[in-house]
């Protein structure tokens, strides 16, 4: 029974690397429209490199016995694990990888935390470093203060710089791509906090340029009265904080204070968003409104920005060599889904996972 099932789980995934193989070279030659698998999916979006996913479930099969398993058949979990698997060995197989970025709270530390000197994917990140890969932080939170961010992640900046006094790394490139796409750090060893604050003329997309301030911060007025029609509506004990480039709810500050229910959080990004899409303003300036776990916010531009950004002010980095780590890609509100329009992406679930991510790219790297 467990080679048969193995048999067939293979077959399956031949065939549907052979369907994005045929995308592959219908959009090499300007034809994405005419793939069988734009037929059956007409939803697909464009891919950056080949998926090798015989070769990935048969490693996830290895590790997860999903062919061994009687009477569970394969979960979203097992799936979502054998495309990440399937893009790292793309990404292996095409030689270097030049950048990759990664969300913050739940991708490289729990939710609300911070990036300690004793995180487990600190030593990985290094060793990505001495390999000449670039790296990126491409995050929600937003701060025009490099303290700030030195406050989430200083056990990484702390480990850098003592691998640069050392002589382990040279020259390394790190940068932190703040409130989606507004917001960028460079990593300076000598600067306050071990960052450099990039103006944002000097390194935004020309199409970045177009997006005028009147328009901005109309797009931030809807969103603020969609965002207290939702505090009303559902009687959120919430309050609205606005930025320059944000706008959104946090819980009313104080002992005992609400935390929000999940349907709660996805009601307000639905509506939100629902207004922002059918208003002027939002026609013109790309936004995101996206879940943080216990607020919601509405940002100008995104993580597709955001990448897309990190890639030029690095050199033009192309997206079949960068890839973007992540967890949030299905949920209402999941602000790294749109990193998928810049580049390659893994989707993973936790802080450890991210980890074991990291070890798996090593690994198909050295082989």
């Amino acid at each position: 029974m467990e080679n048969g099932a193995h048999r067939r789980y293979s077959e399956i995934m031949h065939d549907v690397e052979a369907l994005i193989k045929d995308h592959i070279e219908h959009q090499t030659r300007g034809t994405p429209g005419r793939s069988k698998l734009k037929h059956l999916v007409p939803s697909v979006g464009t891919f950056f490199t080949p998926l090798l996913l015989e070769a990935a479930f048969k490693f996830q099969d290895d590790r997860r016995k999903i062919s061994s398993r009687r009477f569970v058949p394969p979960s979203f979990n097992d799936i979502r694990l054998t495309l990440n698997s399937a893009q790292l060995m793309s990404l292996a197989r095409n030689g270097s990888i030049d950048l990759v970025t990664f969300d913050g709270d739940v991708t490289l530390y729990d939710d609300g935390e911070s990036l300690t000197d004793e995180n487990p994917a600190i030593p990985r990140i290094l060793k990505l470093l001495r390999q000449g890969t670039h790296i990126g932080i491409v995050t929600a939170a937003g701060y025009t203060d490099g303290a700030k961010y030195y406050e989430r992640l200083h056990g990484l900046l702390d480990a850098v710089a003592n691998a640069i006094t050392e002589e382990e790394v040279e020259d390394p490139k790190i940068i932190i791509l703040g409130g989606e796409s507004n917001y960028l750090f460079e990593f300076d060893v000598h600067a306050e906090s071990f960052l450099k604050y990039i103006p944002r003329k000097t390194w935004m997309l020309d199409e970045m340029r177009s997006w005028q301030e009147e328009d901005i911060q109309s797009l931030l007025d809807v969103a603020e009265g969609a965002l207290r029609e939702c505090i009303d509506n559902m009687q959120l004990s919430a309050q609205i904080f606005r930025k320059d480039r944000a706008v959104g709810i946090i819980p009313v500050t104080g002992p005992g204070k609400e935390k929000f229910s999940r349907e709660q959080l996805e009601e307000t990004v639905l509506v939100t968003q629902q207004v922002l899409d059918l208003s002027i303003p939002g026609k013109k300036v790309p936004f995101c409104a996206f879940n943080g776990g216990n607020d919601v916010f509405v940002d100008i531009g995104d993580k597709s920005w955001g990448v897309l950004s990190c890639q030029r002010y690095l050199g033009g980095i192309e997206g079949s060599k960068t890839l973007h780590v992540g967890d949030q890609f299905l949920s209402a509100g999941a602000n790294d889904f749109k990193a998928r329009l810049a580049c390659t992406t893994a989707w993973i679930a936790s802080p450890a996972e991210t980890v074991a991510l990291l070890d798996e790219l090593h690994l198909h790297s050295e082989k």
